[in-house]
């Protein structure tokens, strides 16, 4: 929802970060707009919602919060294929129906939203930067990235000099088959009567009609699934996956810069040959991702769950050193994450890998602002060096959930509790998403566990 009526943009601007991000508690807790199929949904709302919010601010809620990951293994245990989630909405809407009711976690399975969960959208885009079932894998395997060079190496000046026109005429040409045609129209801010004929080009026309049907195609999607998530909501599940906070730019520019554009062998070279270059794209795109925080409506809406959520892919242990880290990867990250915390949000960030040689660097932001969710980094010492500041969430090995037992799954959630569940601030889930593989009676050990020995005294 938008922002309450008695709150226009300049008040809202005037608030403290406290205070919006209070309004954004009160509005998520308790929203307006939702009728709750009964007052014991309405109140088994609240209560979920009010337990992750009392994580999330390093206090101590009833029980240890438990959220669902379950990637692949929820269409695999309701019987339908990768493909058949990326290509009817229906199977997607059943299978968060029905694994958010038979579980119980304490939040929502989201049906999934457009872009990489619709196979038709990739289809109309014809789609280079990914393979999906039917495109490059198998029906039942999950997507996957191609990374490439979409960027060349001598083209940093026209990245960070007008980042609409590089995107526009050289990087969708690039990744999309049905945008190559833009490769030869003009800059945009060239567009005039005297050049407008170029829209008229057959092969340009084509493209444009491409585009407007993947969007429409993403937009049917969307239409068929918001129902069900607002089902849920009703049921008495909240969403916890607020806003994506690495839309657009990207939460680390360096991921953006080293994923999408320049690829692990082009960032790594760009490293060592021009790394001055490197800087100001980085600077660049977090200039324009704070812009976008600050002004696009999408981050002052209320009502959804105030945290804003991306994944960090380049910033482990091993993948640069130390000082790589500081210069290249923290600053720029931490920028977008405090424009983030200014607006009233708390920042999510999924630390892929092992993270243990950055936990006293990632201190660095306000308490009780970030939520740190860790793969593979050891707890003990994530607890030790951020629980009096930030809530820590994750760590369950996908390796466990796949070949373990539950008595084993048992063990090392109980420990996960006494280590980083000590004095709150802490929310149970796996530390990445499961594939089809895993094993259902190891998600019922995990969330047995968590209700039965979670609970604070």
């Amino acid at each position: 929802m938008a922002l309450e009526k008695d709150t226009n943009l300049e008040t809202w601007r005037s608030l403290s970060p406290d205070e919006k991000l209070k309004r954004r508690f009160e509005a998520w807790i308790s929203p307006k707009d939702v009728k709750f199929v009964s007052p014991q949904a309405q109140a088994d709302y609240k209560a979920r919602a009010t337990r992750i919010m009392d994580a999330m601010q390093l206090r101590k809620p009833d029980r240890v919060p438990i959220i669902p990951s379950l990637g692949g293994l929820a269409a695999a245990y309701c019987g339908y294929t990768h493909k058949e989630m990326m290509y009817d909405p229906e199977k997607a809407v059943d299978v968060a129906m029905r694994c958010t009711l038979e579980f119980q976690f304490d939040t929502k399975i989201g049906a999934g939203g457009a872009g990489l969960s619709v196979g038709r959208v990739g289809e109309e885009l014809e789609d280079k930067q990914y393979s999906w079932p039917g495109h490059g894998v198998a029906d039942d395997n999950t997507f996957q990235f191609n990374e490439s060079e979409y960027m060349k190496a001598d083209e940093y000046d026209a990245f960070i000099e007008d980042p609409s026109d590089f995107t526009w005429r050289t990087y969708l040409p690039r990744v999309w088959g049905a945008a190559g045609p833009l490769a030869k129209m003009m800059p945009l801010a060239q567009i005039s009567e005297d050049s407008i004929g170029r829209f008229g080009q057959p092969d340009v026309q084509e493209a444009l009609k491409k585009l407007m049907r993947a969007g429409q195609e993403a937009a049917a999607w969307q239409q068929k699934i918001a129902p069900v998530n607002k089902k849920l909501t009703e049921l008495g599940f909240p969403d916890m996956r607020g806003v994506s906070g690495g839309q657009g730019h990207g939460g680390a520019a360096f991921d953006y810069l080293g994923d999408g554009l320049r690829g692990t062998k082009g960032i790594s070279m760009d490293l060592r040959r021009q790394p001055d270059k490197v800087l100001e794209a980085l600077n660049a795109a977090a200039r324009r991702k704070i812009h976008e925080i600050r002004t696009n409506p999408a981050y002052q809406a209320l009502g959804n769950c105030p945290v804003a959520g991306f994944a960090l892919h380049r910033g482990a242990d091993g993948w640069m050193s130390e000082e790589q880290f500081k210069t290249f990867y923290w600053p720029t990250l931490r920028s977008v994450s405090m424009a983030l915390i200014e607006e009233g949000f708390i920042v999510r960030m999924f630390a892929e890998g092992g993270y243990e040689s950055r936990l006293e660097i990632i201190r660095d932001l306000p308490k009780g602002k970030v939520i740190w969710y860790f793969d593979r980094t050891d707890m003990g010492k994530a607890k030790a060096a951020l629980g009096d500041v930030a809530c820590i969430m994750g760590n369950v090995p996908v390796s466990l959930m796949h070949s373990g037992t539950p008595q084993e799954v048992d063990a090392y959630c109980r420990h996960l509790i006494d280590v980083a569940g000590k004095g709150g601030g802490y929310i149970l889930t796996t530390g990445a998403s499961l594939d089809r593989n895993s094993k259902i009676e190891n998600v019922r050990a995990m969330i047995k566990c968590v209700k039965e020995y979670g609970i604070y005294s």
